[in-house]
């Protein structure tokens, strides 16, 4: 295993449930890291709690240029990047005949631009290192589709495919991709549900024993993937709460 405390790792999406877990877990170990996410009253308190190695930047990972002012950050204070995890994303539900064009954008530019977005700021650093690990908060829906998630569902199919892609095409610069697929995880990432009978009822079942993953549960699967040595990739995670069926 690569010890933690020797890496530096970019976490977007880090101001709450798997982000914020995530951030801690690796604080805890030691490690060097750049927090970013839109809110900046929590991800500025966040970094605070967390050390003298832990810097932060407010950005939305749907704007090339926020995005790569967080990169800036880390390479000017650690002089490298090791790790650059994707983690922002939205989970709003409704089945298509609903035509909520808005909400299926703003899936489309989140889930999907904002993973493309911290490639491609990444990416050039990561070959001119000949080293690098990029992940991706990906879903159990990125493998099976269900009524009420067809975009959802397929952002999450995009972010598999563009992973699988990244590996391919970067494994000679020395650079590797992973996904984390979770279940159900109790988060606010139930606030971004955009309708309120199904939030209550996702919120329901994630209140029973065994239905669902605490965020702490998915930031050790993570850990997983970055302690691996540099010959050796996780391509994917996939987990699930024990109970859960889908």
């Amino acid at each position: 295993m690569t010890s933690i405390s020797e890496k530096v790792i970019i976490i977007m999406g880090a101001s709450s449930g798997i982000g914020e877990a995530t951030a801690k877990l690796l604080a805890s170990k030691g490690a060097k890291l750049v927090l970013a996410a839109r809110r900046e009253e929590r991800i500025k308190a966040l970094a605070e709690d967390l050390g003298e190695q832990v810097f932060y930047q407010k950005a939305d990972v749907t704007d090339r240029q926020q995005v790569q002012q967080v990169i800036d950050l880390a390479m000017e204070k650690f002089g490298r990047i090791d790790v650059m995890y994707n983690n922002a994303g939205i989970m709003p539900q409704g089945n298509l005949a609903k035509l909520e064009y808005a909400s299926w954008q703003k899936m489309l530019d989140i889930n999907i631009m904002g993973v493309l977005n911290g490639i491609g700021a990444v990416l050039p650093i990561m070959q001119k290192q000949q080293s690098g690990l990029i992940i991706s908060t990906d879903s159990v829906a990125g493998h099976v589709v269900y009524p009420g998630s067809a975009v959802y569902n397929g952002t999450k199919y995009a972010v598999r495919a563009i992973m699988e892609g990244l590996r391919q095409e970067e494994l000679s610069n020395g650079i590797r991709s992973t996904i984390v697929s979770p279940g159900m995880v109790s988060s606010e990432l139930f606030n971004t549900v955009g309708d309120e009978t199904t939030e209550m009822a996702l919120r329901e079942t994630a209140g029973k024993a065994g239905f669902s993953l605490a965020a702490a549960d998915v930031a050790q699967a993570v850990l997983y993937a970055i302690e691996q040595p540099e010959h050796v990739t996780i391509s994917e995670v996939l987990l699930r709460p024990a109970k859960q069926s889908i």
